[in-house]
């Protein structure tokens, strides 16, 4: 077989085969090392087979040989017993021969963490009850019940036949991740999501809560394995522990399907709404700030700025009311973080005979992005969009970037080698010119003063969407759990007027005529304004 052929399908039977390895291991360390021995030998196999007419089995067969050499080398220990139930030591393998005695050892795995602990001081170390009770600060008659409670779950256990629940199978993977605040010292939601079985024992409370013991079988793993990731995912915020020791979760994942025909009903009505504050509501805005003072705008082209107060006014100041506390949905780090997280995942459509209306748009929109210093009196305000040519969304957008040109303005660092990462930095983002001049609007004063006088949109014209905005947000609520409904109804509801419906209402300025296009040097600063006390030179 051809290699890049042979590369393809381990990238393919790869997650199963993990999963095959964590089915037959008891720690994460053993199922990468069973894992890492079974990829080998079948890329090899691969490698010289000319074809192959069953893959799977194929896959299949090598695996299980691998996995019959990797415990027939490890050494067989006599194991201890309880009530006349063999259980070998932990750190062994047994050959096939001893299924029983691997069922059991598994069933002392899905034990719970006290439980656990109990029968492995009592059998294992020989540890009397006394001694037990005083090193887990437990008294004497709770660790005898803990221990007997322990053996009858072993022996339901051991004549149960368990499961794996379909993320066991085929756990889901993310497309992106969102948040709403501010993300703390380690960044957004990625970094605590970005691991899979993270991801995945977040998402297995989302539809309905569960112990540590239901997670696992979910996953097709040991709790052994899940405890510290799910103590982990509690202390940070992404898990939340609920009676009778279950745990559900607030963060708010893609539904797996969609409509397009809901989708498409939904953007026309916004087109509309669109339409309707391109109309009037800009105007009001564009006349609010006419004569604000204190402006740097480079090029001195006034519709750069003009176009930001609009982008700001739709997206803040044109939502509706819907009274809904959305406390519980922001997740607090330990690292400092406060944000509402989404996760985006694959979704299929169910109306494929459905004949789409609408021409694809690009609408996304990363904002509000808002940086402020302590060490400067410094603060920006973005919105990043398909007008700007901006690149890397929030992850590229630092503060110390406006840190870096606040001291550039003030004069306290110069183009000298001692300060040459700032200002590639302030020319990679083109924030200064080729020849030193600072290339992004900047107001002199507070950011309130300016966003203060762009005005609110007319509650009467709210009116006339609102009805439909509430409509719309119920319809969507449907595909989520009961948890998220609030979040959802609020988001959708209260921001039916949104990052999208900006982006159109520019686009309908833009293509009007009532702005000119953009040059390259303007998409830099567009949607993008500093505050500070003082203005660049001109």
């Amino acid at each position: 077989m051809i290699k890049q052929k042979a590369d393809a399908l381990i990238t393919e039977y790869l997650p199963k085969i993990y999963g095959f390895a964590v089915s037959k291991s008891f720690s994460y360390d053993e199922a990468e090392d069973l894992c890492s021995d079974i990829v080998n030998e079948l890329y090899r196999s691969l490698l010289a087979a000319d074809k192959i007419y069953n893959v799977d089995g194929y896959v299949w067969r090598i695996s299980a040989h691998v996995y019959s050499k990797f415990v027939s080398s490890k050494k067989k220990h006599q194991g201890i017993s309880i009530d006349g139930m063999d259980i070998p030591f932990h750190d062994e393998y047994f050959s096939d021969e001893d299924e029983d005695l691997l069922r059991l050892r598994r069933e002392i795995s899905f034990l719970t963490k006290v439980r656990r602990e109990i029968v492995y001081s009592y059998y294992y170390e020989n540890k009397s009850i006394a001694a037990i009770s005083s090193a887990m600060n437990l008294p004497v008659g709770t660790v005898k019940w803990h221990l007997n409670k322990a053996r009858n779950d072993l022996k339901e256990g051991f004549v149960m036949e368990r499961k794996i629940g379909k993320l066991g199978l085929k756990p889901i993977k993310a497309t992106g991740f969102g948040h709403s605040g501010n993300p703390g010292a380690n960044g957004g939601p990625e970094f605590y999501l970005g691991d899979s079985l993270n991801l995945n024992i977040v998402y297995s409370v989302y539809r309905e809560p569960k112990t540590t013991e239901e997670i696992a079988e979910e996953l097709g793993a040991t709790p052994v394995l899940i405890e510290e990731k799910i103590d982990f995912l509690e202390r940070n915020g992404f898990l939340v522990k609920q009676s009778k020791n279950r745990y559900t979760t607030y963060v708010s994942f893609d539904p797996e399907t969609y409509s397009l025909e809901e989708t498409e009903n939904t953007l026309k009505k916004q087109r509309e709404v669109a339409k309707l504050l391109a109309k009037d509501y800009t105007q009001s805005i564009r006349k609010a700030i006419a004569d604000y003072p204190d402006v740097y705008i480079p090029g001195g082209n006034k519709e750069l700025l003009e176009a930001a107060a609009i982008i700001y006014g739709v997206i803040n100041k044109c939502t509706l009311p819907t009274n809904k506390d959305l406390s519980k949905y922001y997740i607090k780090t330990t690292d400092g973080g406060d944000f509402i997280t989404y996760v985006h995942l694959p979704s299929e459509r169910i109306d494929k005979d459905y004949v789409p209306t609408l021409e694809p748009q690009d609408l996304t929109a990363c904002g509000n992005m808002n940086r402020l210093s302590e060490k400067y009196p410094v603060y920006s305000w973005s919105v990043d969009t398909k007008f700007c040519s901006r690149e890397g969304l929030w992850k590229n957008n630092l503060l110390s970037d406006y840190e870096y040109l606040y001291e550039f303005m003030t004069g306290e660092i110069s183009d000298t080698p001692a300060n040459a990462d700032k200002f590639k930095r302030l020319r990679e983002r083109k924030f200064i010119t080729p020849d030193n001049k600072v290339n992004i609007m900047v107001i002199k004063g507070k950011s309130e003063g300016f966003f203060g006088t762009i005005p609110s949109l007319d509650d009467i014209v709210k009116k006339e969407f609102a009805g439909y905005a509430l409509e719309s947000a119920e319809v969507i609520a449907r595909s989520y759990p009961p948890q998220m409904r609030d979040l959802i109804i609020s988001t959708h509801a209260g921001n039916f007027v949104s990052n999208s419906v900006a982006v159109m209402v520019m686009d309908i300025l833009y293509k009007n005529g009532t702005f000119k296009p953009l040059t390259e040097n303007e998409r830099v600063t567009s949607d993008l304004i500093m505050f500070c006390d003082r203005l660049p030179d001109a």
